[in-house]
């Protein structure tokens, strides 16, 4: 399912509000409770905004950014995976 230009833009604003807050993010260091916990303010803000529970605004943000994730994961391997149709062995699938 492709996201909708509205899905985009509500990735976009609690990305550049993570970004801002969290420059130097390493996700791979820092616990999700601790990145959870710091978009805590932007959630609320939206979910006041669109007068809805925070946890509707989290669970939207979960699974949009879990799509936005998959989808962006499959274009890099279908990239990887045309670039290899060359005979090489190795191929993503």
């Amino acid at each position: 399912m492709a996201l909708t230009n509205e899905d985009k833009a509500f990735l976009d604003r609690i990305t550049s509000y993570a970004n801002e807050k969290m420059p130097d993010l390493d996700p791979q260091k820092t616990h999700v409770s601790v990145q959870l916990e710091t978009l805590k303010p932007m959630f609320e803000q939206i979910a006041k905004e669109q007068g809805v529970a925070v946890e509707d605004i989290f669970i939207k943000y979960m699974d949009l950014a879990n799509e936005a994730f998959i989808a962006s994961d499959k274009k890099l391997k279908d990239a990887v995976g045309e670039r290899l149709d060359d005979g090489s062995i190795f191929r993503f699938g």
